[in-house]
């Protein structure tokens, strides 16, 4: 294979570390889209919300830039905390203030987790908000009972006047595919290493149903996943027969349109590559630490973001 350029449309780098990082630029990932997720205990507080939102639209996104990858995010309230009413009031005003922010490119994970009428309502009150705002919405479908919180998710979305082609439905299998793809959605795949979709089930998915519409993901976090999953897959695909031009569509074009209906996500921002400049510091950190040599490319200047 060719070197190729590769998308990660839904990472959670918040829980990953700088070789993380390293490592996904190196082998080809130029950018990535990190959707607003359950942090594996409750947040108890709003407030917790908002430094959490501050940090995908800063720290992260400076994080990454110190390895010449592009961060976007999505902002929502993810589904397994909206079951906090008193809480998911308070985040619902947060929102607004943080989905117009640079660099978001979405609302998003939303959806369903246990599909209880908590998660409906704050589902419901974010496609509005999302219809009003005119933003691409990142679906998140449950864990349990997929095929019909799919379905369910989907007809809410067109309930509430929401153009398929503005919806990313994420987390996907054999069961669900066809129906995302019938009804006009972006079906997107989580890649893990042992569970939900392998890479080589993914490669039959390819296979079956072409690249249109279809895009996947490592969706790496806190939890046993790996952050390479969509450069591994690539090449798994090529391994198998696949076009390279599927490849691409499958692990790069789709996300870059579905995503950059936004107008914040645009190829130009890393066709010729990104200036690296390791001394520049956010808010007074560095990734380095003392006596560390930073990597300092020579079209980039030293920005100090405050």
């Amino acid at each position: 294979m060719k070197k190729m350029k590769f998308i990660d449309p839904h990472v959670h780098m918040v829980s990953r570390t700088t070789d993380d990082y390293q490592a996904m630029a190196e082998a080809g990932i130029v950018a990535v889209i990190e959707p607003s997720f359950w942090i594996g205990q409750p947040r108890t507080e709003a407030g917790t919300f908002k430094d959490y939102f501050s940090s995908l639209v800063g720290w992260e996104r400076f994080r990454a830039s110190q390895f010449g990858i592009r961060h976007y995010c999505t902002i929502g309230l993810n589904s397994k905390e909206a079951n906090n009413e008193a809480l998911a009031e308070r985040v619902m005003e947060l929102l607004p203030l943080y989905l117009c922010k640079e660099g978001v490119v979405g609302l998003g994970e939303v959806g369903y987790d246990d599909q209880t009428p908590a998660e409906d309502k704050y589902f419901r009150l974010q496609l509005e908000l999302a219809k009003k705002l005119n933003i691409v919405v990142q679906i998140h479908t449950p864990h349990r009972d997929k095929k019909s919180g799919t379905s369910r998710s989907m007809d809410v979305c067109l309930e509430h006047s929401l153009s398929p082609e503005n919806v990313i439905v994420d987390h996907n299998n054999e069961e669900t595919v066809r129906e995302v793809l019938d009804k006009g959605f972006w079906a997107a795949f989580t890649i893990y290493p042992s569970t939900k979709m392998g890479n080589a089930r993914m490669v039959e998915i390819v296979k079956q149903y072409g690249p249109e519409r279809i895009m996947i993901n490592s969706a790496a976090d806190w939890g046993i996943s790996d952050p390479l999953a969509v450069p591994k897959t690539a090449w798994l695909m090529e391994q198998k027969g696949i076009s390279e031009e599927a490849i691409e569509k499958v692990c790069y074009k789709n996300a870059l349109e579905a995503f950059g209906k936004s107008g914040q996500m645009k190829e130009s921002d890393w066709a010729d590559g990104q200036s690296i400049d390791q001394r520049s510091t956010f808010s007074g950190n560095s990734i380095l630490r003392g006596g560390m040599t930073p990597k300092v490319d020579p079209k980039s200047s030293n920005v100090i973001i405050e």
